[in-house]
């Protein structure tokens, strides 16, 4: 009984250090607060297609060429000091040509759609291509041509696709020759980037590679020889003061604008702050009163056991915000009410453990007997229903096309995950730790038994 006592004591004061990391983090200026989605805190949420109509059709590739796609949004927006953007990648449909990849940038704070936009850009897109040699010819060609079919015809002549893009650049940086210290820009590719850069330098020495981001040329460096390792050097060019800015500013457009693919603008939405603060306001309101009426309901019903359930209760909401902090989680409106919702549906462990604690009271077992055999008896189903909630929650994730269903389905799944560990571990706990050897009528009444002995037979 000491043993039991001892663990019921180590569970409450760890609750109860959870809650004050959870209470102390909210209120301090340096803490870990809340993550708060669009909905609660306001700001600009922008939809954005990619094009991967030259992208190669594979799986993987598709995937790697998202994966830049977000990590150089993210680049961008950060530069522009943007506090807690959200970048990520939707894919609408399953597989196949039904699939469809979306880009999702949530700028928190910003409410000027057109400010947003112009952080993000409309398509930048990089590639290098190579020079045709008979340039001056279609230059001249190009002079001449009456329509714009046929300029655009010849354009295409003059430069041809390589398929090396922004997707398989990895950085740019500004570097000064040791010797002249003359500007540089050097380029780094990854893996897959080095061999087709080795191949394309390897078939074209002599000619050169021209450089475009956004549709616009911005350099045509000629190629000395054969590149290996994925790095190379552009120079020339660069020894004055406004070579060295020209030079930054190429720097800078292949780091931030360099997108393996390009992207179009297709939903934006704003939502003001002030709507954001009324449905905290609510939620946490609906939260309260949701607590108290199950808490009534537990006490009347289940008389002691119900109170220990609340307590349980207690700890798991401590828990489940503890967690929400440290993954960190991004509260939407439909997550709240996921997280309310869970918490009447943790209460549901406890209901049958507790029927199955009285139908043995009843059959005349000792409390203490009854409480074990009451768990042992309900564990089976509490195992089963939360399984198939927490499957029901994983496919939610997994195939919902929105962030609201995705956010509902995360905090509904860690609530139920949660509701196990507290239903199993922290009620039976503080049900085992009270002194129940040879409890008497009074002991027995609490625990919703009859009034009878509890050795008869």
């Amino acid at each position: 009984m000491i043993k039991k006592r001892f663990w019921a004591i180590v569970l409450i004061l760890i609750s109860f250090l959870v809650g004050y990391f959870v209470y102390s983090s909210e209120n301090s200026s340096s803490g870990t607060k809340f993550k708060l989605g669009l909905d609660l805190n306001g700001g600009t949420e922008l939809v954005y297609k990619a094009d991967l109509t030259k992208a190669s059709s594979s799986a993987s590739e598709i995937s790697n060429s998202m994966t830049v796609l977000r990590d150089v949004i993210e680049r961008r927006v950060n530069a522009f000091g943007v506090s807690e953007a959200v970048v990520r990648v939707e894919r609408i449909g399953f597989t196949g040509a039904d699939s469809e990849q979306q880009l999702i940038v949530e700028l928190p704070g910003v409410t000027d759609i057109d400010k947003a936009i112009a952080m993000i850009g409309e398509t930048p897109t990089l590639e290098f291509k190579l020079v045709a040699t008979d340039t001056a010819s279609l230059s001249k060609a190009l002079e001449n041509a009456s329509t714009t079919e046929e300029k655009q015809k010849i354009a295409d002549k003059m430069f041809t696709y390589t398929g090396l893009t922004g997707r398989l650049l990895q950085k740019s940086a500004l570097e000064f020759n040791q010797n002249t210290g003359e500007a540089m820009v050097s380029l780094q590719f990854n893996s897959e980037g080095s061999d087709l850069f080795a191949k394309i330098t390897k078939e074209n020495v002599g000619k050169q590679l021209a450089i475009f981001l956004d549709g616009d040329l911005k350099s045509m460096p000629n190629i000395k020889e054969e590149i290996r390792g994925g790095n190379a050097v552009i120079s020339g060019g660069f020894n004055t003061s406004a070579g060295i800015k020209e030079a930054r500013n190429l720097v800078n457009d292949l780091n931030l604008g360099a997108l393996p693919v390009p992207i179009q603008l297709i939903s934006s939405q704003t939502i003001g702050a002030s709507l954001g603060h009324d449905a905290v306001d609510a939620s946490v309101k609906a939260g309260i009163i949701a607590f108290i009426v199950i808490a009534v309901f537990l006490i009347v019903i289940y008389r002691l056991p119900g109170l220990l359930a609340v307590i349980a209760l207690v700890i798991y909401t401590i828990f489940n915000l503890a967690l929400f902090k440290i993954i960190p989680v991004t509260l939407t409106a439909a997550g709240i009410a996921a997280f309310i919702l869970s918490i009447g549906m943790a209460v549901d462990a406890n209901i049958l453990i507790f029927e199955r604690m009285k139908e043995e009271i009843k059959r005349g077992r000792e409390l203490g007997d009854a409480i074990k055999e009451g768990f042992h008896r309900a564990w089976t189903s509490i195992r089963d229903s939360n399984t198939s909630s927490m499957i029901t929650a994983v496919i939610l994730y997994m195939f919902s096309s929105t962030a609201v269903v995705k956010g509902f389905a995360l905090v509904f799944f860690i609530g139920v995950a949660v509701s196990m560990f507290t239903a199993i571990t922290a009620s039976r706990t503080l049900l085992l730790a009270i002194k129940h050897d040879k409890a008497g009528r009074v002991l027995t009444f609490l625990f919703g038994g009859k009034f009878k002995n509890p050795n008869q037979q």
